[in-house]
């Protein structure tokens, strides 16, 4: 039974389409602030107070639980002390409620990076509305951004499949390391 539900879970996830219109590469990443969750605790997160510190990388993943987004939070959890290294915060967001939230921030980020409340307005500036058939599914799609210092979007990487948002933020956040040393 598991593994058809994987399976439909998998099949539901490669089959859907985003509307590909996310914000481009030099743009100015629009700042938020949004509930989130670390270590299964509630805090507020800042945009503007996390580019403060240093880059960001802001990923939106459809659903907290799901295979790949538990996936993708297993990897960005497992490389977290390179993008820390790098003076980078890692953040994740999705549409699902604080409470889901604070429970996948301990079991599958590891209390290593915070997951956040990724609101319509937040969903809206960032276009990562996940589209199915022409119609909004209510979910985020997966689109990861690296966001320099300046506030700016250096990397933009949208992909349903999991596998290659972890290594191409990381290689973005080295390239900054690298031109400000």
């Amino acid at each position: 039974m598991n593994r058809i539900v994987f399976a439909a879970l998998a099949g539901v996830a490669l089959a859907a389409s985003p509307a590909r219109a996310e914000l481009p590469v030099g743009a100015s990443a629009p700042t938020f602030a949004t509930q989130a969750a670390l270590g299964g605790k509630a805090f507020a997160f800042n945009l503007k107070a996390a580019l403060a510190k240093g880059p960001v990388v802001l990923y939106f993943f459809p659903k907290a639980f799901t295979p790949g987004c538990t996936l993708e939070a297993h990897a960005f959890a497992e490389a977290t002390p390179e993008f820390e290294k790098l003076g980078a915060t890692i953040i994740g967001l999705s549409n699902d409620n604080l409470d889901e939230l604070k429970k996948f921030s301990v079991l599958e980020c590891r209390n290593k990076f915070p997951v956040g409340a990724a609101t319509p307005a937040i969903d809206d500036a960032y276009d990562v509305h996940l589209v199915r058939d022409g119609k909004d599914t209510g979910l985020t799609s997966r689109t990861s951004y690296v966001i320099d210092q300046s506030g700016k979007i250096v990397l933009v990487h949208s992909d349903m499949d999991y596998k290659d948002h972890v290594k191409l933020t990381l290689a973005a956040v080295k390239k900054l390391a690298q031109e400000h040393h």
